[in-house]
């Protein structure tokens, strides 16, 4: 097995409306911090970009830290240049606050409304940038969960995307299906993450003998 040079997201963005609030999500990083640690142990070199979360980057990675999506947009594919595959597990704020406020908004009692613009697509733009490096991504799906992880894969060209729900965010453990770009869903598999992380880098490891 030639070493390979990995990209992985993790975590979420926050994206702030004043100096102190932000909207957000609840991913942990878990799973991309996992599949960091599974891909180092295998030899690889990984660039983890991470949003802010309460765990410790795996010995040995090279680790740059964001909050925004912007930030986590310019970080990835500046990592991703050098790369020969990346793994996109961050929760990514699809949206952003359309102006910051530059002080903390006094609360006031009426309503505030909050104009909110699209933030950009990062797997998109890798998989629009991707030539012959692979690209596995996520897809956070709570219905119509194949049908949304199959126009995910196709739309930011991907070679695999992994499914998963909103019970796995924050757990331990995890319930995960595989799509890969030939059509094919691989079985249901549940286990920790870290499990499941080794399987997934088994699985570009073997994607990439093919490319």
């Amino acid at each position: 097995m030639i070493p390979l040079h990995i990209l992985v997201t993790a975590g979420p963005t926050r994206e702030f409306f004043d100096t102190v609030r932000f909207i957000s999500n609840p991913s942990t990083g878990k799973m991309g911090y996992a599949l960091a640690a599974a891909a180092q142990k295998r030899g690889h070199r990984v660039v983890l970009v991470t949003g802010p979360v309460a765990l410790q980057p795996p010995p040995g990675v090279e680790t740059v830290h964001v909050t925004t999506a912007a930030q986590m947009a310019v970080a990835a594919k500046r990592a991703f240049r050098q790369a020969d595959a990346a793994i996109l597990t961050a929760a990514v704020c699809d949206y952003r606050p359309h102006r910051q406020l530059h002080h903390k908004l006094r609360k006031q009692p009426r309503p505030r409304p909050i104009l909110l613009e699209p933030t950009e697509d990062i797997a998109a733009s890798l998989g629009r940038r991707k030539a012959k490096r692979l690209i596995i991504g996520f897809a956070m799906e709570d219905h119509d969960h194949h049908a949304h992880a199959q126009q995910k894969l196709v739309k930011k060209r991907c070679d695999a995307i992994v499914l998963n729900g909103p019970e796995n965010v924050g757990a331990d453990r995890a319930v995960i299906e595989i799509l890969t770009a030939d059509g094919q869903w691989h079985p249901k598999t549940k286990g920790t993450k870290p499990q499941l992380a080794a399987n997934i880098i088994k699985l570009l490891e073997t994607l990439k003998s093919k490319k």
